[in-house]
This record gives C-alpha cells, sequence and structure tokens, in this order.
C-alpha cells in the first residue's frame, strides 16, 4: 500500500502529463470570456493564462518535448485572446461564439475535407503522393453540377462527378505508377490540367455566368430534435453527406486496418517488392487506389456544388484539395487522424466567416482570420505539431523485374 501511495506523485507529475494540463489551463483562460460563462474581467483570463504558461515552463523544464513547447507558445496566445475576448461586447461574442451552430459550421466545412482527405489516403497508403487532389475535387464540383442540371437527378450528378475525378485519378495512375513519373509534378499538372477543362467548359456551357437555379441538390438530413438543446441546431439539419463523411472514416479504418484488402494496401505502400513476391499485384493495387482517390476527392468537389453552394464558379475550390492533403499528413495518414485534423480545419474556417461582425470596429480582420486554415496547413506540413511518419514507399515509382 505504501509503494502505491509512493508512486501516485510521480504518475501524476510526468512531463507530458504536466504538458497536457497546461494545455487544459491555456484552453480555460480563452473559454473563460466566452459564452456561456462571460467572463467580463480582464483580470480572469490573464491570470489563467499566466499560471498556463508558468506550468508549460515547468513542462518543458522537465523536458516534456514537443507537447511542452507547444504548451509554453500555446498558454500566453490563449490568455491574450482570453483578455481581447473581455474587451468585446457581448453581442458579438455571442454572435461569434454560438456553440451550437459553430459545431453544425464545422461540420459543413470539415465534410469537403474529410472526402479529400480519406481519397488521399487510399493513394498514399498504396505508396502515390497525391497533390492532385484539388484538381480532382474541382472536377467533381463542376461535373456533378453539370451531371445534376442534364438529368435533373443530384444522385447522377453526384456520380457523374465523381466519374470525373475517378478519370483524373486514372490519368495520374497512369503517369505515376505506368510510366513511373514524378508524383508531384504529375499531381501539380493534374491540378492545372482540371482547372483548364472545368474553366473552357464552363465557359462553353453556361457562358461562364451563374448555372441557372433550381439544380437538384443533395438534402439534408432532417432529425426530429430541433428543440433538444445544443444536440437540434448542431446535428438536426445536417446534409447527407455529411452523414457520409462519417460513415466513411469508420469504413475506411475497418478496411485498411481489419481486412486482407487493407493488408494489401498497406503492404504496397510500405514494401512493394516484398507484396510482389508474395503474388500481390503492385500496380493493380495502385491503379485501384488512386482511382477511388480521385473518386472520393471529387465527392468532396460535389458536395460544394450541389450539396452546399448550389452552383458553380471557377476555382470554386479554393485550396481545399490542399488543405485535405495537410489534414491527412497532420493525421498520420490514419483515417480518425485526418477527420480530426479536417474538424480543426472546418472550425478555423467557421470562426473566420463569423467573425466579420467585427469587419466595422476592426477592418479586415474577418480576412486575416480566414488565413488561419491555410496558416494551420503549413504548421501540419512543416511537421511541427509531431513529426509525421509517411508510409515507407510513398513518392517510389516501382519497377516489376
Amino acid at each position: 500500500m505504501t509503494e502505491i501511495a509512493a508512486r501516485i506523485p510521480v504518475a501524476v507529475l510526468r512531463p507530458k502529463h504536466v504538458a497536457v494540463g497546461a494545455l487544459a489551463l491555456a484552453g480555460l483562460a480563452f473559454w473563460l470570456a466566452l459564452p456561456p460563462v462571460h467572463a467580463r474581467s480582464p483580470a480572469v483570463p490573464v491570470v489563467v493564462g499566466a499560471v498556463a504558461t508558468a506550468v508549460a515552463a515547468l513542462a518543458v523544464w522537465q523536458r516534456a518535448g514537443r507537447i511542452g513547447w507547444a504548451a509554453l507558445v500555446a498558454a500566453p496566445v490563449a490568455g491574450g485572446l482570453g483578455y481581447l475576448a473581455t474587451r468585446s461586447s457581448v453581442g458579438n461574442l455571442d454572435d461569434v461564439f454560438t456553440w451550437s451552430t459553430l459545431i453544425a459550421s464545422m461540420l459543413v466545412f470539415a465534410t469537403p475535407l474529410t472526402f479529400g482527405a480519406i481519397g488521399g489516403l487510399y493513394s498514399e497508403r498504396s505508396g502515390v503522393v497525391n497533390i492532385g487532389l484539388e484538381g480532382m475535387m474541382l472536377m467533381g464540383a463542376f461535373w456533378a453540377i453539370w451531371g445534376a442540371d442534364r438529368t435533373d437527378s443530384w444522385q447522377l450528378g453526384l456520380l457523374i462527378g465523381m466519374a470525373s475525378g475517378g478519370l483524373m485519378g486514372l490519368l495520374h495512375a497512369f503517369f505515376s505508377v505506368h510510366l513511373r513519373a514524378d508524383q508531384i509534378v504529375g499531381g501539380t499538372a493534374i491540378n492545372f490540367l482540371a482547372l483548364g477543362i472545368t474553366g473552357y467548359f464552363f465557359v462553353q456551357l453556361y457562358g461562364g455566368q451563374n448555372i441557372p437555379a433550381g439544380v437538384p441538390r443533395i438534402p439534408n438530413v432532417n432529425f426530429h430534435i430541433r428543440d433538444v438543446y445544443f444536440v437540434g441546431p448542431a446535428f438536426g439539419r445536417l446534409n447527407l453527406m455529411t452523414w457520409l463523411a462519417f460513415a466513411l472514416v469508420v469504413l475506411t479504418y475497418v478496411v485498411v486496418f481489419k481486412t486482407p484488402i487493407g493488408l494489401r494496401l498497406r503492404s504496397v505502400g510500405e514494401h512493394p517488392r516484398a507484396a510482389d513476391t508474395v503474388g500481390i499485384s503492385v500496380y493493380g493495387v495502385r491503379y485501384g487506389a488512386v482511382v477511388l482517390s480521385g473518386m472520393l476527392a471529387a465527392a468532396g468537389g460535389a458536395y460544394l456544388s450541389i450539396g452546399f453552394v448550389g452552383t458553380f464558379n471557377e476555382n470554386m475550390t479554393g485550396g481545399r484539395g490542399f488543405i485535405a492533403l495537410a489534414a491527412l499528413i497532420f493525421g498520420k495518414w490514419r483515417p480518425f487522424g485526418a477527420f480530426g485534423a479536417a474538424l480543426l480545419f472546418g472550425l478555423s474556417t467557421a470562426i473566420a466567416f463569423r467573425m466579420q461582425v467585427y469587419s466595422d470596429s476592426l477592418p479586415g480582420i474577418d480576412v486575416l482570420i480566414q488565413a488561419l486554415p491555410y496558416a494551420l496547413t503549413l504548421i501540419a506540413v512543416a511537421g511541427v505539431i509531431g513529426r509525421s511518419v509517411p508510409p515507407a514507399a510513398v513518392g517510389r515509382p516501382y519497377k516489376k523485374q
């Protein structure tokens, strides 16, 4: 009994535990100034932020590693943000941080990123870098709304959009797998090709103007929980594609990590020579994975045009394919990690849009905040949030002996 009691303080005061506690205090410093607490005294976030900074410094001194340094950066930033929140009016804070609506918006913005990131996961787990996610999403956005317009069916529009992404994936696979071209250059070419194709046909088919009104759209799923506190506004009217994104994450985890198909996929991405030796078709697996990657990325683009916006504009994906790729890296090439990163990027985008209430008092603040998802992308790619180890053979063309 004495031995157990002696060990408890050691377990509690491990450096990483101290760093996690500092991060929690940093979050508390900001949250106390937000709804529903609304602490109006600047001393509250400043004091809590100072305590969090001191605890983070202790974690760094105890050699907590990256998480300690992350806490040391986050603590004063959170305290400063909490101080700024106390200087804001309660009305503006309520407009920005209505949590149920903010979560619903986060899921809206995270949905296309999730499809893109999971699509990239299949490609890169097979050993093919897919920089072309942006172009595949853009193709899906245009051809989905064109298909829905021509067939008067959002289902067929979605399938047409996914087919266009699959064709771009097939082209990328041909250059990357069959011709063994540089995969980064090939993916970049896919992006420019998609931009040119969609721009040309948008002018040819629609005169470069907005798509006609009345195009069938992917419906929302309405649950009879609208009056339930928090849950109703957050989850009661989400788009069908958002629920499919949830299912896709779970299904991908099962397929990639719990089935023989997933084992073949991962073996080709880790050691293609060994996979080939035991009879697995490296070329076949990579072709299938990259085509599937294009179809899923295109489904994310289709959500933008016929699920969220209801129209099409040139280059409407606006870099979301690159953010999806960053979410994949951020999530360490795992489905739940990629989904969590997509939620983080979606939350930052949702906050940026709602920060427009401050545009009158702080001109340009909404534009500045809208750069946050791209800043997070740079952080993810730079590996600041812990090192991400990709599949061993990713980016390496394979030549069958």
